[in-house]
C-alpha cells in the first residue's frame, strides 16, 4: 500500500546551494543538486539563471529530509512562512550537535531544555527557516 508523504520544500532566491550545503553539514546528510543549466529546460531560461538550483534533495539513510530550489517568484522574497521544520533526533548528543550547527549564524529562539517528554529547543537559522528540535527519552 502506498503512503502519503509530506516533505518540506524550501524556496530560495539564488542561495539554495549555499543553504542546502549548510543543512547537509548540520544534518550529516547526502545532497543532490541540479542546476537549471543541467536540466532539459535550460534553453528556456536566461544565462544569468543557469547556475540557480532547479531542484535539490537532502537525504539521510535513503530518506528525504528536505527539498529545495531557487525557483521562487520575486514577489515572495520577503514573505515569511509560518511553517516550522520539526527535527526528531535519535540521541541527546545528536540534538545538542544539530542545535548548535543549525543555530550558528541564526537566532536561538528557545534554548534546548528538558521537559516531561524529553528535550526540545527552537531556532531560526541564518536563512530565516524556523526549526523545532526534539529528542524523546522513551
Amino acid at each position: 500500500m502506498k503512503q502519503i508523504m509530506i516533505h518540506p520544500y524550501l524556496v530560495f532566491q539564488g542561495n539554495c546551494a549555499e543553504a542546502m550545503n549548510f543543512y547537509k553539514d548540520c544534518l550529516d546528510a547526502q545532497l543532490n543538486l541540479q542546476t537549471i543549466g543541467e536540466s532539459p529546460m535550460a534553453k528556456e531560461w536566461p544565462a544569468h539563471l543557469q547556475q540557480n538550483i532547479l531542484h535539490g534533495t537532502l537525504l539521510k539513510n535513503d530518506t528525504i529530509l528536505l527539498m529545495a530550489s531557487d525557483m521562487g517568484e520575486p514577489q515572495y522574497e520577503k514573505v515569511k512562512s509560518h511553517v516550522n521544520i520539526s527535527l526528531t533526533c535519535t540521541s541527546k548528543e545528536e540534538i545538542t550537535a544539530m542545535y548548535s550547527k543549525l543555530s550558528s549564524g541564526g537566532v536561538a529562539t528557545r534554548p534546548l531544555h528538558d521537559f516531561f517528554m524529553g528535550t526540545i529547543g527552537a531556532l531560526t537559522d541564518k536563512y530565516g527557516i524556523d526549526w523545532i528540535l526534539y529528542y524523546g527519552n522513551n
